[in-house]
């Protein structure tokens, strides 16, 4: 049996808002479909060169009452990073919080404004642990 992954998909209350996030991650926008009947627009964000490995944002046009105030029950998203500290500190500065912090250097947490959580892997193990990340405590639900 062949199963073939697709997409992520998580809705989302402002769409400019949840690309510019996703845009500091690294991610592209790949398409978009505006469907005028069902009031909705989806725009599919990946990684350069990874247009397969989407995260879908669908964003209904008159609002949606229906998202949970946590999304801890959708579980994570997760992207695998050159260099775990730089992005934590590039997210940090554009005041993205880091709700767990690398302090082992190969994991962390942030939220997306939609409350999705999206772990954070170093590429090929941890690098060793530095400040101020060793020291930083978890802040928030991760």
């Amino acid at each position: 049996m062949k199963i073939t992954y697709l997409h992520t998909m998580v809705r989302v209350l402002d769409l400019e808002k949840s690309i510019a996030f996703y845009k500091l991650l690294g991610l592209e926008e790949t398409r978009r479909y505006d469907n005028e009947g069902g009031r909705f627009t989806l725009v599919f964000m990946a990684p350069p060169g990874q247009p397969e490995c989407p995260v879908e944002l669908t964003f209904n046009w008159d609002g949606d009452d229906g998202l949970p105030s946590d999304s801890r029950h959708f579980g994570h998203l997760a992207y695998e990073v050159e260099d775990i500290y730089a992005i934590c500190a590039h997210l940090q500065a554009n005041g993205v919080t880091i709700n767990r912090p690398p302090r082992d250097g190969r994991m962390a947490f942030v939220r997306s404004p939609d409350n999705v959580s999206v772990e954070l892997l170093q590429a090929g193990g941890a690098q060793p642990p530095r400040e101020p990340w060793a020291s930083m405590p978890s802040v928030g639900h991760w």
